[in-house]
């Protein structure tokens, strides 16, 4: 597990595989169901997540999970703060509490898209990939594709790379039931879009394909423009033109 997390020593481990952390979820349901409701196990859910070991933010995670169909839309606001708190500072920790957590909140009421849009404009790292990241099981059936595409593109200049990559993953995902809407999206944004992104995003493509959006995509290199002139213009003044010719470049 310490392989995943080289460059950050703030996550921690018990260092208890996934399928034993399911287990220990699934049977903490299995005993609370019935003395328990959402709020109960969203109290449950903030304790755990609290907790700097990777596993215990799963349980937590998972065990809340559970309640899903009782999830009230004050959930939403719930999961921005342990995000912005850095309760989920980790990579890991968000791609398990936004498919977990807030997928199923927009499932059931797709008005809070439009609130999870606007995330990407969070100060928080957790926030910004968490506004990605959530829209990846929406958008590999082929829903809420204009949210994710918008997503995406508001997400374009960020800087850092594992919203390159979390980005890269909603549109390759998005790819999947409609490849051409996907192409004609990365033509249209070319240069735009950071080329981790634009690599995760054509994985599936065929590799005839993918070469071709790498090189019409590619970031014009700086001065290139000046050079090209440069490089017009002298042949003519070799052959006598002379600097009040009329340019045709």
């Amino acid at each position: 597990m310490r392989a995943y997390f080289k460059r950050d020593d703030t996550v921690t481990f018990y260092g208890v595989a996934l399928p034993e952390i399911r287990r220990i979820a699934r049977d903490t349901w299995t005993e609370r169901r019935d003395a328990w409701d959402v709020a109960t196990a969203t109290a449950f859910c903030d304790r755990l997540v609290r907790r700097p070991q990777l596993e215990a933010k799963a349980v937590g995670v998972l065990v809340l999970a559970r309640w899903r169909r009782d999830f009230p839309n004050g959930l939403l606001g719930t999961v921005r703060r342990w995000l912005h708190a850095g309760h989920g500072a980790s990579w890991a920790a968000v791609d398990l509490i936004a498919p977990s957590l807030l997928t199923p909140l927009i499932e059931r009421d797709p008005a809070l898209l439009a609130t999870l849009t606007g995330w990407t404009r969070a100060r928080s790292l957790w926030v910004r990939r968490a506004a990605a990241v959530a829209l990846v099981p929406l958008a590999r059936k082929g829903r809420a594709l204009p949210e994710a595409y918008r997503v995406a593109t508001a997400l374009f200049d960020d800087h850092h790379d594992l919203i390159h990559k979390a980005v890269g993953w909603l549109l390759r995902e998005a790819g999947k039931t409609d490849a051409t809407r996907l192409e004609r999206f990365l033509r249209r944004h070319g240069p735009a879009i950071p080329r981790t992104t634009l690599r995760y995003a054509i994985e599936r493509f065929p590799a005839t394909r993918r070469r071709q959006l790498l090189l019409e995509t590619r970031p014009p290199r700086r001065g290139s423009r000046s050079l090209h002139r440069t490089r017009s213009r002298a042949p003519r003044t070799a052959r006598g033109t002379g600097a009040g010719g009329r340019s045709t470049s």
